[in-house]
């Protein structure tokens, strides 16, 4: 017993004792501009030679998975990972490939970044649901906004729930700098302001008593719950200290790797020490640019891209958040959940790249109550369609209710008071 630590502890109290536990905290990892399901979680070794590229695939820890064979790293993980090779939806653009993704509905009509007519992003309905700590907010994402060629896309904030719940933006504080953040609109929350205490204290009497006199809109309430809180965490919060990544032990730090992708994972693990519900974070860097960016919209040069980088940085990454959560004992009451835009098509186009595929693709999940080492569904050979277990966003999103302990069933009202249900899909079977 001895040996134990305390999250395995209770959750071997709670099993005994016949009682389903449920992930305390979520990390969103999403792998933005839509990742190859061929040359990740469903390689197709055997497939047609026009489609199944120029990658290998290599066993995993667990008997008949493969995994592509630059994820060597993720392959000794296999046994922590349920991984879905059967998701499939309708919107093969980036915008609507994000926001059913994200929200697990489909788009109707014009899209707008922050309108309250959306539909809530997944870590915004999670923190619906979850209390954060004082002084702590109920959803973050890092370490930036998602744009299509300069244009910011919907899906990631609160929705019709209200700005409340909208997620947090904040900015990753290490890593490789990350190519045309300086010209996005959406700001991101520094804590590394490096601000004498008093100091801010006073600003913040002064801006108050400025508040009083000059009264407040509904807008600028809205505003100011924001600015209130990051004076909170700036102020005092756990917040704050999971911020300044120079505390962390320089050996896990390493183990994440000096990049965008692998501070922002670091981060992730520690906000949700400090008490945040759900962090949703990208595993990719720069604009989407019609495959010219340091993303996954490989339309142009995919092998060498995926090669040399994006799939190396992908395995490193979460790999070590992997072992750092189990390290921890925070495994278990963290749902670890893999998203993606789409996959991308079987056929190779003349430009050497894969381009969108909704018509099939693979997610992951780990930790959070769900069962490692196990396969859901199934594409064709060639990797266009499910062949069994066909399952859709909105299946992802009730499985990832499920984990959290929230009914996948629940109704909440908008702004206006009107009824909606939260999800229109079901948990799939992986626990």
């Amino acid at each position: 017993m001895t040996g134990l630590t305390l999250p395995t502890f209770f959750k071997m109290q709670a099993q005994a004792a016949g009682v389903a536990t449920k992930a305390r905290s979520c990390i969103v990892l999403y792998t933005w501009g839509g990742m190859s399901h061929l040359e990740s979680f469903d390689p197709k070794p055997e497939g047609p030679s026009a489609t199944r590229g120029e990658f290998g695939a290599i066993p995993t820890a667990t008997p008949g998975m493969q995994f592509c064979e630059h994820l060597p790293l993720l392959a000794k993980h296999s046994e922590k990972l349920a991984v879905v090779r059967s998701v499939h939806h309708g919107q093969g653009g980036h915008q609507g490939g994000m926001y059913v993704t994200l929200t697990g509905h489909n788009p109707e009509g014009g899209l707008k970044a922050k309108s309250r007519k959306s539909w809530p992003s997944l870590p915004a309905m999670i923190s619906r649901f979850h209390d954060p700590h004082a002084n702590t907010p109920g959803a973050v994402r890092l370490p930036y906004s998602m744009y299509d060629n300069g244009t910011l896309m919907a899906g990631e904030y609160g929705g019709w729930l209200g700005s409340d719940y909208d997620p947090i933006l904040m900015r990753t504080p290490g890593g490789e700098e990350y190519a045309g953040v300086t010209r996005y609109t959406d700001r991101e929350l520094n804590l590394k302001l490096h601000l004498d205490s008093g100091r801010l204290r006073d600003r913040r009497a002064l801006l108050e008593e400025l508040d009083h006199r000059l009264g407040k809109s509904q807008a600028y309430d809205q505003l100011d719950r924001f600015r209130q809180m990051a004076a909170d965490m700036l102020l005092g919060s756990p917040v704050r200290d999971a911020y300044d990544l120079e505390q962390e032990d320089p050996r896990v730090r390493a183990m994440y790797g000096d990049h965008i992708c692998g501070q922002s994972l670091l981060l992730s693990r520690r906000l949700i020490e400090a008490g945040v519900p759900v962090v949703q974070a990208l595993c990719s860097a720069g604009d989407l640019a019609g495959g010219g960016g340091d993303n996954w919209d490989t339309h142009r040069g995919h092998f060498a891209k995926m090669k040399d980088r994006l799939l190396p940085l992908f395995d490193h990454s979460v790999s070590a958040l992997l072992t750092d959560l189990e390290q921890r004992g925070l495994l278990d009451e963290t749902l670890v959940v893999f998203l993606t835009d789409f996959g991308r098509t079987p056929k190779i186009n003349n430009n050497g790249g894969r381009d969108h595929h909704p018509g099939v693709y693979s997610v992951a999940f780990a930790g959070g109550g769900i069962r490692g080492g196990q396969v859901y569904g199934a594409s064709d050979p060639s990797g266009t369609e499910p062949l069994s277990g066909a399952c859709s966003p909105a299946d992802l999103h009730a499985t990832v209710f499920k984990a959290m302990g929230i009914d996948h069933h629940s109704r909440l009202t908008d702004q206006q008071g009107r009824p909606f249900p939260i999800c229109e899909g079901e948990p799939l079977a992986l626990f």
